[in-house]
């Protein structure tokens, strides 16, 4: 999974209000988990061989093909490509070229030099090699563009041909997952409109959060995207071919010809105003230098067919993500290895159960059920993206996902969190399987994370598929223990760590519990009548 953020978890208080009661036991004579298999999974996938999973690794490929073998064992049908469990994807992994990038800013009166990565740092580009692009530049406030919450940032301003500057984030009255989902458009806005750039503004109130500082640690980092099958990288607006994050104070430069002060569109920003776009009065050059390498890395994909002769051509799709982020660089550990057990050899482990469990049932679903391990999560929910784009089966056939990724099974959880249930008809089937376990349903904690849009089924709702994503709750059934605590704890101590691996200490009773529940949730569904569908007044039930 990823985060932007973990600071604080500890502190959470938690008042969590339960959304359904448990209305029935599970029958004991119903299909169920099993701890030792979760164990064994789980212990394979995150062991040191695979060497935390890398995209495009050896230990990737190795995990590709354990849970390929499973999906065999099992008898699911190949749901790939020709014939076969996987979906190769090919990558392109870009790079940054040293000492190539330059931010020149024309004043009319004066010219002026930016400092890389001082003052400005950006990142390579997927698509070209070398980019040099030279445009006035506009303030759009935040850049954003929703109908719904009556915003729209470039109202009475041309943008053809310029480069566009904007604060770096969102306001915080928009709802959190909604808000995330029109931040991450921010490109797609601009580029509609005809700018061939993006300059973001660092603003004080994001350095209390994360200081420029920070981002300049991380400029070396590739970024990755997928190819399509005609070998172009997956870059949707190959007009926005400039782009520059630059610092508070250095941003100064670029708003001396305005007609408004940068001190005071921080103080509008920092008052939870909508700051009104202008003409800068100034022009910039950006130019960069990229380096390209090419990588392949599959998702693994099976299906059960469905027992109704109608209902068997859709889908209900569950996802659990393969990958990690690899072996750490950081020569002050002893440990190199990220083994990623609970992110998410975890998930994983619960999908390959789940598999399991609907063709030892001895009954079969009415809908098919489609399981799908995607890989680079990581560098951006890749994989999902991939498929959601490239589906092995029509994508209007999927009703609904169901994602499992990183289950923090290290406490007996007495309730669970479901990410999307409130947007469509999915959470009246999560609150009923997890009552079915004595487990409640809770509301989200940590709504300022907008993990809803953070995992592997987002591609798929930005596609319109409904979809649920659950997690552990705060409450443990342990007296005297805090959920909240050992997940917090978690994070703060593990998350991204080489210390995520299997000697933690794992409860894989929680385990079958969280399996049982999820595989309750898709036979619900599998079962309905009515596919799922969004509520009405979900936003993101009005996606393009």
């Amino acid at each position: 999974m990823r985060f932007s953020s973990v600071f604080g978890v500890l502190a959470l208080t938690l008042s969590l209000s339960a959304c359904g009661e448990s209305n029935s036991q599970h029958t004991q004579n119903q299909v169920s988990a099993s701890a030792s298999a979760l164990q064994a999974h789980l212990e394979f996938l995150a062991s040191d061989d695979l060497e935390g999973r890398d995209t495009g690794s050896r230990g990737h490929e190795i995990a590709a093909k354990y849970i390929a073998a499973e999906f065999k064992t099992l008898g699911l049908q190949p749901a790939g490509d020709d014939g076969t469990y996987f979906q190769r994807i090919k990558f392109r992994r870009s790079f940054l070229e040293e000492n190539s990038a330059s931010f020149t800013l024309n004043t009319g009166d004066d010219t002026v030099e930016l400092a890389y990565p001082k003052q400005f740092i950006t990142g390579p580009s997927a698509y070209s090699e070398h980019d040099d692009v030279e445009a006035p530049l506009v303030f759009v406030g935040y850049g954003l563009v929703s109908e719904a919450f009556g915003l729209d940032d470039y109202a009475g301003l041309d943008v053809e041909g310029k480069i566009v500057v904007m604060a770096t984030g969102r306001p915080e009255h928009l709802p959190s997952e909604e808000g995330a989902h029109l931040n991450s458009s921010k490109a797609k806005f601009a580029a509609e409109r005809g700018a061939v750039g993006i300059i973001t503004l660092h603003t004080p109130e994001r350095e209390k959060v994360r200081p420029f500082e920070v981002s300049i640690m991380y400029q070396r980092a590739p970024s990755v995207r997928w190819l399509q099958p005609n070998g172009e990288p997956n870059v949707l607006y190959k007009n926005m071919a400039a782009s520059a994050y630059v610092n508070t104070d250095a941003a100064e430069q670029l708003f001396v010809n305005a007609p408004v002060k940068l001190a005071d569109i921080y103080a509008q920003l920092e008052a939870g105003d909508m700051p009104k776009g202008f003409d800068l009065g100034v022009s910039a050059r950006l130019q960069r230098s990229s380096r390209h390498e090419e990588i392949s890395s599959p998702n693994v994909a099976a299906v059960l067919p469905g027992s109704d002769d109608n209902l068997k051509n859709e889908y209900v799709l569950y996802t659990a993500h393969s990958d990690h982020i690899g072996v750490t660089k950081d020569l002050s550990q002893d440990d190199h290895i990220n083994n990623g057990a609970m992110d998410n050899a975890s998930g994983v482990a619960v999908m390959l159960e789940t598999a399991r469990m609907f063709v030892e049932s001895g009954v079969k679903p009415k809908r098919s059920i489609m399981f799908l391990s995607v890989t680079a999560e990581e560098r951006g929910l890749l994989g999902a993206d991939y498929f959601a784009h490239h589906p092995t089966v029509p994508l209007s056939q999927i009703v609904a996902n169901v994602n499992l990724d990183m289950p923090v099974l290290l406490y007996d959880f007495a309730d669970v969190i479901a990410f999307g249930s409130t947007h469509s008809t999915l959470g009246a089937s999560v609150a009923r399987a997890a009552g079915e376990f004595g487990i409640e349903l809770s509301e989200d904690p940590m709504p300022e994370q907008a993990i809803f849009t953070r995992s592997d089924h987002y591609p798929f709702v930005k596609k319109g598929v409904p979809a649920v994503f659950l997690m552990t709750g705060f409450t443990s059934k342990t007296e005297g223990e805090d959920g909240g605590e050992v997940w917090g704890k978690f994070f703060a101590e593990h998350y991204h760590r080489p210390s995520d691996q299997p000697d933690l200490p794992i409860n894989y009773e929680a385990g079958v519990t969280f399996t049982n529940i999820n595989y309750q949730i898709g036979e619900e569904i599998a079962n309905q009548v009515e596919r799922p569908r969004w509520l009405p007044e979900s936003f993101f039930s009005q996606l393009d």
